[in-house]
């Protein structure tokens, strides 16, 4: 140790050392809090105060677009998939237009924002589609909780910091920012009481708090009395010698609200029933409930316990619909939903690959129902089924599990059957049954949404590609768009290959899809495999493309499947061709 060293002790020995002091001296009340060491530091410097360029929003998605990207998603709500995609990408193409025409906007009294209003029972899809929408645009996305709002009143202090957190989702990007989504769950907690004399403040004013933040406000993001944001305001006045009030402009900010409102039925069957008719009936049929939500009006939002400036800010409202057992089902069969892919991924963390049967998925969609809590219903129905499965079979030497109906409606007998005669063969030959049930299954969903799938890689759907996402989904634990988004970055680094060889040997290559997707499966069981592709290119291909650019002056050559397969016969066939219509002197 130096003298330097010993000098200058560590920060955290000073410390102790003062607390100690500190507690010997006047007990346990005193305590030295040391400052708060924030990990982005080196962000400030950034903040040089040089001239920040306006960013023009990058968005190009219309309605349609939108929506059939959330059907391969999320069942059922076709008509609140329709609200949300149309209203959605109508506020950030105004937007768009708006920055891109340098028309302002600021002046034109009463406009009014497509904040959205979504109502539906839980378990259905509200926050998951959502939450879709923001990762599809690229927007920052925050999620709050109404009913946490109240415990500060009508201050609203909470309301403003959805707004920061949306800054910290942007990455301290304040544009970015701006024109981000806001998710508050729960509204209808925030409801006043309706059988209150007066105001129900601590509601009412938690929807006061809401109105300017809705519409148009700026949110300062320093916050009083909080430490680390002092601690930001003095490092950055450290850095840049000057003080500066950073804010927060919420009006191209999105509010999305969303609620059950399970009372709300029966006021709207009061105000469209005759009331010589079943007046003050109980509705038991959630479909009898869902039909009269559709017809949920600003004047019930407002009989409910809303003030109506705060109905006002919400023009939007969608309605989902409660889900059924083939509902459930489907989300199970559908080879995006994460229920399925979560399940599949903890049993791949101790190398155990699971498929599931047809009839099983069927009976956990059973199960689920009875519970009555939508799609949530799904993920505690399987793990009450596989729980004691994914306890014992990482300690076997089991490493494929096929599901089936028995092991749904008996698991802990069918463990024990599996457990006792692993060698059985047919387990082995069920459990190959059902992973070529899968991939005929993907297989077919690929075709079936073959148009939005192709946009998302922006590869071509061949049948032998097709067949590759198949064979890749049935490997992986993932979603289909997570597959075509690995195929498209091999794609790409096979097309970089292609280019680095022109570059190195003068060659125009191309290789034709099907001998991509010879390479890419080679990619996906060999780390090295793309280095072995580029000297195979070298060793068989190189000299005989030369030969032939130097003899006929052909510089352009497309690869097949086929000639990957077997150069010699290739290169026959090629010089056979190029002379035969190379004309005779």
């Amino acid at each position: 140790m130096t003298e330097k060293d010993e000098k200058f002790p560590d920060a955290k020995k000073i410390e102790k050392e003062i607390s100690q002091f500190l507690s010997e001296k006047f007990g346990g009340r005193v305590k030295l809090i040391s400052p708060v060491v924030l990990p982005q530091e080196a962000s400030f410097d950034k903040e040089k105060e040089e001239p920040r360029t306006e960013k023009e929003i990058d968005f190009s998605l219309k309605p349609e677009e939108l929506a059939a990207y959330l059907d391969q998603y999320i069942v059922k709500q076709d008509e609140a998939k329709a609200i949300l995609a149309t209203k959605i990408c109508t506020h950030f193409n105004r937007i768009k237009h708006t920055e891109s025409s340098g028309e302002d906007n600021k002046g034109i009294v009463g406009q009014i924002k497509n904040n959205i209003l979504m109502i539906g029972p839980t378990g259905v899809g509200k926050t998951y589609m959502i939450k879709l929408i923001a990762e599809k645009i690229g927007v920052p996305f925050v999620k709050g909780d109404a009913t946490k709002f109240s415990e500060t009143g009508y201050v609203g202090g909470d309301v403003e910091d959805l707004v920061r957190d949306l800054v910290r989702e942007a990455d301290d990007d304040i544009e970015r920012a701006q024109h981000g989504i806001i998710y508050i769950d729960e509204i209808d907690k925030i409801a006043s009481s309706t059988n209150l004399i007066g105001h129900d403040v601590s509601r009412t004013g938690v929807q006061r708090a809401l109105l300017k933040p809705m519409e148009e406000t700026d949110v300062d993001l320093k916050v009083p009395h909080d430490p680390i944001s002092m601690f930001e305001e003095i490092e950055r006045y450290r850095k840049t010698g000057k003080r500066k009030k950073r804010v927060v402009n919420t009006r191209n900010i999105l509010f999305v609200m969303s609620g059950a409102f399970n009372e709300l039925t029966e006021l709207i069957k009061k105000r469209i029933v005759d009331q010589g008719i079943g007046f003050g009936a109980t509705l038991t049929s959630r479909s009898e409930r869902v039909d009269y939500l559709k017809h949920t009006k600003p004047e019930d939002l407002i009989k409910f316990g809303f003030e109506t400036e705060f109905v006002g800010r919400l023009p939007v409202i969608s309605v989902f619909e409660q889900l059924s057992e083939d509902d459930l089902y489907a989300i199970l069969k559908n080879p995006n939903n994460p229920v399925m892919v979560s399940k599949k991924l903890d049993f791949k963390a101790y190398d155990i690959s699971a498929k599931f049967e047809d009839k099983a998925l069927r009976a956990l969609a059973h199960l689920a129902y009875g519970e009555q809590t939508g799609a949530r219903g799904l993920v505690s129905a399987i793990e009450k089924v596989l729980l004691k499965l994914e306890k014992k079979l990482p300690s076997t030497d089991i490493k494929k599990l096929p599901v089936t109906e028995e092991v749904v409606k008996d698991p802990e007998g069918m463990l024990q059957k599996i457990i006792s005669t692993p060698d059985d063969p047919r387990w082995t030959q069920l459990y190959e049954k059902l992973d070529q049930d899968e991939k005929e299954s993907v297989k077919q969903y690929v075709k079936n949404n073959q148009a939005v799938l192709a946009d998302i890689s922006e590869i071509a759907l061949t049948s032998s590609r097709i067949d590759l996402i198949a064979d890749l989904y049935a490997m992986s634990a993932c979603g289909i768009n997570a597959v075509m988004s690995k195929i498209g970055t091999y794609y790409d680094q096979i097309k970089k290959v292609e280019a680095y060889f022109y570059k190195t040997h003068d060659l125009n290559i191309n290789l034709d899809e099907d001998a991509i997707d010879v390479v890419i499966l080679e990619m996906l069981s060999s780390p090295t495999a793309l280095g072995d592709f580029y000297k195979q290119l070298t060793t068989k291909f190189e000299y005989g493309f030369k030969l032939i650019r130097d003899r006929v002056g052909q510089n352009t050559f497309v690869i097949t499947k086929e000639a990957m397969e077997n150069p010699e016969k290739f290169f026959d066939n090629l010089v056979k061709k190029i002379y035969s219509e190379t004309p005779e002197s």
